[in-house]
């Protein structure tokens, strides 16, 4: 390394260091030569180093001097995400180095010189952490002097086992328990789902872990080009979806455990087999459009025809379109009432003979309250006059919508059940 240039500020200092790296960044490495892209590559990873001493020095006196609550927040990590823009995962390991640049100054300072990597350093700090402290530091210059000359990760961990055994008499007994209470893992969804799964393993539990990726990860044929890491994140859903399907997992509420994806019409159309599903639905919900058709020849029904097939498509070619979204009522299902300011659980929706009219007298008084289903919660009685959520015939158009007051004279049926509806029929069409 060169020595420093003299700067008439630090504010000028990184200035220089920002319109240096954007020198190189707007430079085109296809241009150069092989040797000048590697000379550039290695003199990044330096300057990599020496940025993260020079943040851990002024992070540490940022702190110590609380630096972030003239900005209203309550922590350096808090400050480190408002106000630089980074993640919370990027403050922590920010917050981290600041942390040792007391505890491993030999470290930092062998970054600010740029003799080892950043990632070097960080695999150095925790293992000198667990050495007795006064031999913390002359561990450090050990490893630093070895990783500046070469040696591996491999060869470090082993120079510093070495070291461990030899400190042992100098540190207390250990906690045979230590190695469970350090054990977590942590599942986080990020943007549309996708996870980050991180954690800290017992010597039992990785043991087991990696014999099941290893036997779950091996390669599919000459033609398979995933990398070992794909592999093993495709292996880890394998061993859980065998896992579950083997119905291994204990029961919940009294049922199987059960993962749920939801997938839409459109994707499950684009599925192999799709036309053989797509006819399964649609003859199903023919025969309930028969159903219908037979009743309203009886009851008169609402005034709509209902139709399908050739007929329906002769009448919708150039009729005003009204989408509407229907479904039956689950007779078994607890009906749910809106006092006026709360949903209320009050019974089932159970009735030999919907009606699409408006509920009679003795079906508009608040019927008497059973206790709500398993996870639910009822909202206590009300003096407001309850919407009762009585069946209606499919079909009818209900004039109460969730959450707020449905218009109409008190009384009107709406259809709202908890338990899962019956797959819904297309809008009607008039013309």
């Amino acid at each position: 390394m060169g020595t420093a240039p003299a700067f008439a500020s630090v504010t000028e200092a990184i200035e220089a260091a920002r319109a240096a790296l954007g020198y190189l960044a707007a430079a085109d490495p296809t241009a150069l030569a092989a040797q000048t892209q590697a000379d550039c590559l290695r003199g990044l990873e330096q300057t990599d180093a020496i940025a993260t001493a020079a943040r851990a020095g002024f992070l540490a006196a940022f702190t110590v001097g609380k630096g972030y609550s003239a900005d209203a927040d309550y922590s350096v990590r808090a400050w480190l995400m408002h106000k630089t823009g980074v993640t919370r995962g990027a403050a922590a390991h920010h917050t981290a180095w600041s942390g040792r640049a007391a505890t491993h100054p030999r470290v930092l300072a062998a970054l600010a010189a740029g003799e080892i990597s950043e990632s070097y350093g960080r695999a150095i700090c925790p293992w000198t952490d667990k050495l007795p402290e006064k031999y913390r530091d002359e561990s450090d210059e050990l490893l630093v002097a070895a990783a500046a000359a070469g040696l591996g990760l491999a060869d470090l961990s082993a120079l510093v086992a070495e070291m461990y055994e030899r400190a042992r008499p100098d540190l207390p007994d250990e906690d045979p328990d230590r190695p469970l209470e350090d054990r977590s893992v942590r599942l986080e969804t990020t943007f549309q789902g996708a996870g980050v799964l991180t954690g800290d393993l017992t010597p039992e539990c990785a043991a087991v872990v990696g014999a099941v990726l290893e036997a779950l990860s091996a390669p599919v044929g000459a033609e398979d080009d995933r990398t070992r890491e794909q592999r093993y994140h495709d292996a880890l859903q394998e061993a859980m979806r065998r896992l579950v399907a083997a119905g291994l997992l204990p029961e919940r509420a009294g049922q199987p455990v059960k993962v749920w994806a939801h997938i839409s019409l459109a994707d499950l159309l684009k599925l192999d087999g799709s036309s053989a599903l797509q006819e399964e639905w649609t003859a199903r919900v023919r025969a309930a459009w028969a159903a219908h058709r037979a009743a309203a020849s009886e009851t008169g029904g609402d005034g709509g025809a209902w139709l399908d097939g050739d007929a329906a498509a002769a009448i919708a070619c150039d009729a005003a379109m009204a989408p509407i979204v229907t479904g039956d009522v689950d007779a078994g299902a607890p009906i749910r009432t809106w006092s006026g300011s709360a949903w209320n659980w009050t019974g089932t929706a159970a009735m030999s003979t919907p009606t699409p009219t408006r509920a009679p007298a003795a079906s508009r008084a608040s019927p008497a309250r059973t206790p709500p289903p398993p996870g639910r919660r009822s909202s206590g009685p009300s003096s407001a006059r309850p919407w009762t959520c009585s069946p209606a015939r499919a079909g009818w158009r209900a004039s109460c919508a969730a959450g707020s007051s449905a218009p109409g004279s008190a009384g009107r049926a709406c259809r709202w059940t908890s338990g899962t509806a019956r797959p819904s029929r297309p809008g009607s069409a008039t013309r």
